[in-house]
């Protein structure tokens, strides 16, 4: 069986544990793969889904959030978050967060599958993926669906930069509130975590750089509760904080 049926049997599962729980930016590193991990989960793959009912990061895409219902659920996990100023970005380096695509990060799905981040979250949201001879990882060509632009990406490896991985809270950002004294290891796993990373165009991701909400938003206008939403897991997930236009603005997606 190859890697891409594994990953498409798995997503009802996944699914199915996601609806259960409803309630940035790299790009062009290749990392080698790690030690297979027979207890590690496969990414989700199939079409994309709210990041309401997707919590943990492992299903695909970024659906819109629509409704009064979701848009009320998305402003209440909005507004727990505290807010402070953004620090200074004094003594900030990639590294600190270690190398990409590492599938060494403890504590994050996908971790320790025998395949990096990259490449797994390529797999999680793209469509049709072709994988390198001889390789159930490497991913060669795909169809991606971007929701930052809402257009629709050819991929293929030998343009990669045409598809970056964006993190969501970017790490930059993460340091100037806060992540600048967590332990390497915490900081690994939020480099890492499928919750804080999404495939995108690589000129939208290029264009965000290390913005927050108030700073830069998805072109595509129907998204922008769904990653106000992402942004907002990401920051209660780890503990940090916002600053207060980034929570504004990021209210004002969801109807707020």
């Amino acid at each position: 069986m190859t890697r891409h049926s594994r990953i498409r049997t798995g997503w009802t599962a996944g699914a199915a544990l996601a609806l259960a729980l409803v309630s940035g930016c790299e790009g062009l590193e290749d990392g080698a793969a790690g030690p297979a991990d027979s207890g590690a989960a496969a990414p989700a793959a199939g079409p994309a889904v709210s990041p309401l009912r997707n919590p943990d990061g492992t299903g695909p895409g970024l659906a819109p959030v629509t409704g009064d219902g979701p848009e009320k659920t998305a402003r209440d996990l909005i507004e727990d978050l505290a807010t402070k100023g953004r620090g200074p970005k004094t003594g900030y380096d990639r590294d600190e967060f270690g190398y990409a695509w590492m599938d060494s990060a403890d504590g994050v799905p996908l971790a320790r599958n025998g395949c990096d981040t990259r490449n797994d979250l390529l797999q999680r949201d793209g469509q049709d993926v072709r994988f390198r001879s001889g390789s159930d990882c490497v991913v060669v060509a795909m169809t991606l669906d971007d929701p930052y632009t809402g257009t629709t990406i050819e991929f293929r490896k030998q343009d990669a930069s045409e598809v970056q991985i964006d993190h969501v809270v970017p790490l930059s950002y993460s340091w100037q509130m806060g992540s600048s004294r967590w332990t390497e290891g915490k900081r690994r796993q939020l480099a890492n975590d499928p919750l804080n990373l999404i495939p995108v165009q690589g000129r939208a991701n290029s264009a965000k750089r290390d913005s927050g909400p108030a700073a830069w938003l998805p072109p595509a206008k129907p998204v922008r509760c769904a990653y106000a939403v992402r942004f907002a897991q990401v920051a209660a997930k780890y503990d940090l904080a916002v600053t207060a236009p980034d929570r504004q603005a990021m209210l004002r997606q969801c109807g707020g």
